[in-house]
């Protein structure tokens, strides 16, 4: 059997139960819980060099932990010179113990690692509860080595919750150690 996660057992025995009785649900499935976090880059320069997007996945497959795929163009704009279905970033989804593993390396080491860090905004919540922040390089991760990297990449991170609303949402987060600013 695989080892739990760390904050998959912080959810389990602390921040489940405490949010049970924080909002006093009648059922322990109405707690919310993470259902998947996405990571999201879009290339700037994608359309000019097509070897960009290449190096977006790696450096994304290296940052989660598993494959990223190529982001395609919905549809052509000519003043970009964008053609329909062209590969404009990358993007990644985690679930279940990947996710989770994530999210600790998120708070524990890249965050605290971003220059003049006050904790992330609480501005991102979409009203549904999911959350989306920004990050502006990629080089916070550690895994990420200097040396290799040509150009500084920003990218989204949204975590989906099963939370009904941003309160719960945030809640959560705040419970799982995202820090929030104050």
């Amino acid at each position: 059997m695989r080892h739990e996660p760390r904050l998959l057992k912080k959810y389990k025995e602390e921040v489940a139960p405490k949010l049970h009785t924080q909002f006093s649900y009648k059922s322990v499935m109405q707690i919310p819980k993470l259902t998947k976090i996405c990571l999201n880059q879009g290339v700037n320069g994608a359309v000019q060099d097509k070897k960009m997007v290449n190096v977006a996945i790696e450096e994304m497959s290296i940052i989660a932990g598993q494959k990223a795929v190529p982001t395609m163009s919905k549809k052509a704009v000519s003043n970009f010179k964008l053609r329909e279905d062209m590969p404009i970033g990358a993007k990644v989804t985690l679930r279940d113990h990947n996710m989770y593993e994530f999210l600790d390396r998120l708070i524990s080491v890249s965050l605290p690692r971003v220059r003049d860090f006050r904790g992330v905004e609480n501005k991102g919540f979409d009203g549904r509860g999911n959350y989306t922040m920004g990050i502006t390089e990629q080089i916070i991760f550690p895994e990420i080595v200097l040396d290799k990297v040509t150009k500084i990449n920003g990218m989204d991170i949204t975590f989906v919750t099963t939370a009904k609303t941003d309160d719960e949402a945030y809640n959560l987060l705040k419970e799982m150690g995202l820090p929030f600013k104050k």
